[in-house]
């Protein structure tokens, strides 16, 4: 099989179903790829994620590196064979969590010098490093290293870490491009960054156009602007991509976001929402989510979503569901993850065949009104 392709099947609107085929799989998009932070998608199987139709999990470079090593992971055969999950992985470079999580960070041109949140060793994170780990860990979408401000930055401060990002982007492509077999085998995402600003967008994609990636993220969004800004950036900054490469939004999101975002023209997605959720008793359904922790849910015979065809809502009831999580028993966690996981790769069929028979904005539509109704609870 081909390293990478990606192939358009249908259009309806701005909004595409396609193909990317590459040596372990081929992704179906719009795809929802489960995040696997520390080499686990968390309270799931890799047989069950795939069960509920993922074609390829996200792993955390930040993460791995810290704890087991990406050395480590190298030497026990890469993180495919080391988490038993044979079809493609995207890792992210570790710039977010660098900036988010980890103390004492330093940036300059070099990269990220910082303190780790786990033992307080440091570490300099370059775009250099960040590939070498991805490429150490057997990544098959590997990100290209950037640097992220809060959308409240300054308009110079934006500026600055747009242009810094499009310099690790060069960086990144020449050390990713110098990685022997792997690069052979793996592909390279470029990430779009200029806040909200449509002319730092635009100048960003210019610049990463002119380098050349697989694929084009658009990062630097769903960090506290709110859905209508990230909607109106998103009314331009997709189009200002390649048409004919995936477009990858990093770090979204709720079913509404990623029913809005496919709108728009995204064939990517992940998000530890559904996973984050389970643990804590939130609950996805087609009328909003629920907290399965509620009183009310006691003695509910019913399933967790009537419509709902996972293991979970084939087999046990709202009630047992209730009385797991409250009790904290594992396997609480376990169901309530794997239903979630299942509600997001449902969506994601649902949505790749309405607009393969372009009737997108009717299901749209549909699903937001529904959602939105007066069963679902904040």
């Amino acid at each position: 099989m081909t390293r990478f392709s990606f192939t358009i099947k249908a259009a309806d609107g701005r909004a595409r179903t396609g193909e990317i085929a590459m040596r372990r799989g081929v992704i179906r998009t719009p795809a929802f790829m489960p995040v696997g932070t520390a080499a686990t998608v968390k309270a799931m199987k890799p047989v069950d994620v795939a069960a509920a139709g993922a074609d390829i999990i996200l792993g955390n470079t930040y993460h791995l590196m810290l704890r087991p090593g990406a050395e480590r992971v190298a030497r026990l055969g890469g993180l495919h064979r080391l988490m038993g999950w044979s079809r493609p992985i995207l890792t992210d470079s570790g710039g977010y969590q660098v900036m988010s999580l980890a103390d004492l960070t330093k940036r300059s041109e070099d990269g990220v010098s910082f303190k780790s949140h786990l033992d307080g060793t440091r570490h300099l994170l370059s775009p250099e490093r960040s590939m070498e780990i991805q490429r150490l860990l057997g990544s098959d979408i590997v990100m290209a290293f950037d640097e992220l401000v809060p959308t409240t930055s300054t308009p110079e401060v934006q500026a600055a870490a747009m242009a810094r990002s499009m310099r690790w982007a060069r960086r990144s492509r020449d050390a990713f491009d110098a990685g022997g077999v792997h690069a052979e085998g793996a592909a390279l995402f470029g990430i779009q960054q200029g806040a909200l600003d449509e002319g730092l967008r635009a100048a960003s994609a210019a610049a990463l156009t002119a380098i050349g990636f697989d694929g084009y993220a658009i990062g630097g969004l769903a960090v506290g602007e709110g859905q209508a800004a990230m909607f109106a950036c998103l009314d331009f900054a997709p189009g200002q991509l390649p048409a004919d490469k995936p477009r990858y939004l990093m770090g979204v999101g709720k079913p509404t976001d990623i029913v809005g975002a496919v709108e728009r023209g995204i064939d990517m997605f992940d998000c530890v929402l559904p996973t984050r959720s389970g643990r804590t008793g939130q609950a996805f359904t087609l009328d909003g989510p629920i907290n399965i922790r509620n009183a009310r849910f006691a003695e509910d015979l019913g399933s967790l979503d009537a419509d709902c065809a996972c293991p979970v809502c084939t087999t046990w009831s709202r009630a047992y569901l209730h009385h797991l999580v409250r009790a904290g028993e594992i396997l609480g966690a376990m169901l309530m993850t794997e239903h979630n996981i299942w509600f997001y790769q449902t969506l994601m069929a649902e949505l790749r065949a309405a607009i393969a028979e372009t009737r997108l904005t009717a299901f749209a539509n549909a699903f937001r009104a529904r959602y939105a109704g007066e069963k679902g609870e904040a």
